[in-house]
């Protein structure tokens, strides 16, 4: 099951074997000492640590279930190379660290998979053998899991770039400012109330005014960067699953090929049998025309001296004419080839 949605204040990352929930300040990894995952726990801390190390703390803790954590202190993440120049928020740069990862491994797995099928089908191209077909199936089912994986989250990055709304709750830091600015705007405003009691009801009426103003930016629906990020790594599976694509083409070229040379094996065969069958043709006549001499009948041609020998001569020279006659009318209908 693959899954990248918003919650209330998280997001749930699910992919291959990377499940985590992710808020704007920190992650929680399912699993973290799995073999598979400690090397993206890994990345992690160094790409994160690289975009901001005055941000982020330098070591992950476990809790009591089994999961790991990574925060960090400040809501945004800023990029040394320029002051003025903003980095993803927090989620969005452990998001990319996820894609990443994950499309690196099945870009790698696709790889290894390339450099193992092409030797095999050349070799089943070669010679057709029980051991070569075994090796070919074993080796398409490899891929139409390894392309059954690339396509799901490929279609979960898809549906996500189709819906902009979607796109727009994973923004846990912007809402997370947002609150702060209502409830900042919100203590003010009570605050305010107790001071001037006798207006407290046009007072209210300004904060709830100017607060779905000041709480609720323009840029709200401004999806750009998230859009940005899911295209890179889109593209980057729809090439993956581009590869997959031409391997499997290549086994199906194969498989055409080696179905061709199984068809001439066969024709071969059955002008095999024809020739075989024209030539029993041809030896039972004269195997008749024996056993009629063979017979207890009377016949002349046995008080004849020497008869057998330019008899049998006779009947097998006509034998063999019978059977260049009719493989000659084999090859007029072309039922032989040439």
């Amino acid at each position: 099951f693959f899954d990248i949605s918003a919650r209330e204040k998280a997001i749930v990352i699910n992919l291959e074997f990377i499940k985590a929930i992710v808020t704007a300040e920190e992650v929680l990894l399912l699993d973290p000492l799995c073999q598979e995952v400690l090397p993206f726990v890994e990345h992690l801390r160094q790409q994160i640590r690289l975009n901001s190390p005055s941000k982020v703390h330098g070591h992950v803790h476990d809790d009591v279930q089994g999961k790991k954590m990574l925060s960090t202190e400040g809501q945004w993440l800023h990029n040394e190379k320029g002051e003025d120049e903003e980095e993803l928020p927090f989620e969005f740069q452990v998001l990319e660290v996820a894609l990443e990862f994950v499309c690196t491994y099945l870009d790698s797995s696709v790889s290894d998979l390339e450099r193992n099928a092409y030797p095999v089908l050349d070799d089943l191209a070669m010679n057709v053998s029980t051991k070569n077909l075994e090796r070919v199936r074993s080796l398409k089912s490899n891929l139409t899991r390894i392309l059954a994986r690339v396509q799901k989250v490929r279609d979960e990055i898809e549906h996500l770039l189709d819906d902009n709304e979607d796109m727009a709750q994973l923004y846990l830091t912007r809402k997370q400012i947002q609150n702060q600015q209502f409830e900042a705007l919100m203590a003010s405003a009570t605050s305010n109330s107790i001071v001037l009691a006798p207006n407290l009801t046009r007072l209210n009426s300004n904060v709830r005014g100017s607060a779905s103003f000041a709480s609720f930016p323009s840029d709200d629906n401004n999806v750009e960067d998230l859009e940005m990020l899911l295209e890179a790594y889109f593209m980057q599976l729809e090439g993956t699953r581009n590869k997959i694509l031409s391997v499997r083409e290549y086994i199906d070229d194969t498989e055409d090929y080696v179905n061709i040379q199984l068809d001439s094996h066969r024709n071969e065969l059955i002008q095999l049998q024809l020739v075989l069958g024209i030539a029993s043709f041809a030896i039972a006549i004269n195997t008749l025309v024996a056993g009629l001499f063979a017979m207890n009948i009377p016949c002349d041609l046995f008080q004849v001296p020497h008869i057998f020998t330019p008899f049998v001569a006779g009947t097998s020279a006509g034998s063999f004419l019978i059977f260049l006659l009719v493989l000659a009318y084999a090859r007029w209908k072309k039922l032989l080839g040439s």
